[in-house]
């Protein structure tokens, strides 16, 4: 399972942490990526025989070309870097390159701090960033950033296709302020925002009681300590007395780091499939299961997602509700269902590669198709707002391997804030542990 871990937990993120410098895919870029190469001299041999020649020399002809007839000189350094983003540029939103300095700050937000606005990010073919999820509590979220907006200009300047990590800008000392240009569907002209920068302090789990007996625990993304938090507070919830029913919420929830995922999974389930991983090489095949032991002891739980729920959300909310351990509340998620694998480069940068596809215990592929809930909620009507931007929705996805149920148009989910999701997510629950009331509870917890 170790060495799983290392390819899987690296991306499990949604999309680009543009803020400051957090994300799921940072584990990796701390650990040696994938080797794509072979080490064998007869193998590499057989592989560079497979170089397309002619594509290298129409490649070498188009870079004299521009070296000696632009109107301007060009850094043959910058043509070189243009052209590897190239290379990565048409595969799928998720897959990019990184110069060193943005690869360290990617792997500083799994710690749970950095300086930034606190906003989860796709970057757009176009170049413009696509907003998932403002984290909660953060300068982008008291600006009123939303999910689904487009951020199409940083303190006034366009952003343009082919830049690289054009979200640099948004990071920055804390107290300083950044100026972005929205785009927000339902309004008619562009607008901006100005937001202060702050030290970004994730405090990826909270927990409180909802009602006697029923427990609240909020995940708000998947950092290196989630899992172990997760655990310490749901035990704090039970110190009097075992819990009667758990609401687990992932609203907004971009993803993060996969490992968390599947020990929180781990922590409900006694036994069963968590998430499996599928490519084409087979250090991107992967299995976790559970071990005997869960926390609840049996006692139902409810996992509450909205549009914004992706990647790692997505793979406990599949995982616990494909073991029948949990019931899925709320709207279709994000759809996310990739798994990324930061390859360090001689040069101190990486690329960050999609490797593999996600499924769930019963074999579905998350990608482009999400998780649909048993029970499906709607925001009320004075917050209703535009739907956030899908997985199926971007350009370049990957597609989904049952096409026929992927998410189009209006069968795309909704972002559910506040608090009536949670009062609707609630009476699911209660009703759940009604009927599970005389059902025996056999199974002992798992040691921290």
């Amino acid at each position: 399972m170790a060495r799983a871990l290392l390819l899987a937990s690296t991306f499990a993120c949604a999309p680009v942490f543009a803020q400051a410098q957090d994300t799921p895919e940072a584990e990796s870029a701390e650990q040696a990526g994938p080797q794509i190469a072979s080490d064998d001299p007869d193998a590499a041999s057989v592989d560079a025989a497979k170089v397309p020649l002619d594509e290298i020399r129409r490649y070498v002809m188009v870079f004299n070309a521009i070296r000696q007839g632009y109107v301007d000189p060009v850094d043959d350094h910058a043509l070189m870097q243009s052209a590897v983003r190239g290379l990565l540029l048409d595969l799928d939103p998720h897959s990019s390159y990184m110069k060193k300095a943005d690869a360290e700050d990617f792997a500083e937000q799994t710690r749970g701090a950095y300086d930034g606005v606190g906003v989860e990010l796709q970057q757009l073919p176009e170049g413009a960033l696509r907003v998932v999820a403002p984290l909660d509590d953060s300068p982008a979220e008291r600006a009123g950033l939303r999910s689904g907006d487009q951020i199409i200009a940083i303190d006034g300047k366009p952003l343009t296709a082919g830049e690289g990590d054009v979200s640099s800008p948004l990071r920055g000392k804390a107290g300083t302020k950044v100026v972005v240009k929205v785009l927000r569907k339902g309004r008619p002209e562009p607008f901006e925002l100005t937001l202060v920068r702050d030290t970004i302090r994730t405090a990826s789990v909270r927990s409180r009681m909802l009602e006697p007996g029923f427990g609240y625990v909020r995940i708000a993304s998947f950092q290196a300590s989630t899992a172990s938090d997760f655990a310490k507070q749901l035990d704090a919830l039970q110190k009097d007395a075992p819990l009667r029913g758990l609401l687990l919420d992932l609203r907004s929830n971009p993803g993060g780091l996969l490992v968390g995922a599947v020990q929180i999974a781990d922590e409900l389930l006694d036994k069963g499939g968590i998430v499996s991983t599928k490519g084409r090489e087979m250090i991107g095949n992967s299995r976790f299961d559970a071990t005997p032991g869960d926390r609840m002891k049996g006692a139902p739980v409810v996992v509450l997602v909205d549009a914004g729920s992706a990647s790692a959300a997505e793979v406990l909310a599949g995982a616990l509700r494909d073991n029948k351990r949990a019931k899925v509340v709320g709207s279709r998620t994000f759809g996310k269902g990739s798994v990324q694998s930061m390859l360090p480069l001689d040069n101190g940068d990486s690329v960050k590669l999609t490797t593999a596809r996600y499924y769930t215990p019963s074999g579905q592929s998350i990608q482009a198709l999400g998780i649909v809930p048993d029970v499906v909620l709607h925001p009320e009507a004075g917050q209703r707002g535009p739907a956030p931007v899908s997985e199926a929705a971007l350009p370049g996805h990957l597609k989904a391997e049952a096409e026929a149920d992927a998410m189009e148009g209006d069968n795309a989910g909704e972002v559910l804030p506040g608090a009536k999701p949670i009062d609707a997510a609630l009476q699911e629950l209660k009703r759940m542990a009604g009927a599970a009331a005389s059902a025996p509870a056999t199974a002992a917890a798992k040691p921290q």
